[in-house]
């Protein structure tokens, strides 16, 4: 059997499976949604599809309920071990990708200060729920989760920081603003 090529998101199932094996796929959609989302955005879909396509590769075991909704439950294989080990153990010199609405309306002329109260609302959300997970669980996660959320900690307080400056601004209107 050859090796599939494995994306990011074949990752993120491994990775996700390791923490909650077994699992079914609308398992990992609901761990992904408070966890890997707010880095790296996966549809469902995809994560439905990728589970079915990794254990056909050998890289998850799958076990299917024979009555009722007949879910799928899967689990990392020694082969989906290994795989998921040496992807972490290699260096990425990726940078991250940013898709802020906000950013791209303030690229192509937005007048900030008008953005600047919503974007700040927004992040101080974020920054509030990223706070309050480190808080009480951040000694009791996983290394790799704990850092990755101060990561995320210290992302939202720049945008705070950032957003705020901003709104402080006196408001530019038009094609003034556009061309300052």
């Amino acid at each position: 059997m050859s090796s599939p090529r494995l994306s990011e998101t074949s990752y993120i199932v491994l990775g996700l499976l390791e923490q909650a094996q077994p699992a079914t796929p609308y398992d990992l959609k609901r761990f992904a949604q408070i966890s890997t989302v707010n880095f790296w955005s996966v549809p469902h879909t995809q994560l439905y599809s990728e589970c079915a396509r990794l254990a056909e590769a050998g890289l998850l075991s799958e076990r299917r309920e024979q009555t009722g909704r007949r879910r799928r439950t899967y689990s990392l294989t020694p082969a989906g071990e290994r795989a998921l080990e040496q992807w972490r153990a290699e260096p990425t010199e990726a940078l991250e990708e940013v898709r802020d609405a906000g950013l791209l309306k303030l690229f192509f002329g937005a007048d900030p200060a008008a953005l600047a109260d919503s974007q700040l609302r927004v992040h101080r959300q974020q920054l509030d729920a990223y706070e309050q997970l480190h808080a009480p669980a951040g000694a009791e996660m996983p290394e790799g989760m704990r850092l990755a959320l101060e990561a995320g900690i210290g992302h939202e307080r720049e945008f705070v920081r950032f957003w705020s400056r901003l709104a402080r601004a006196p408001a530019r209107r038009g094609a003034a603003a556009r061309s300052g």
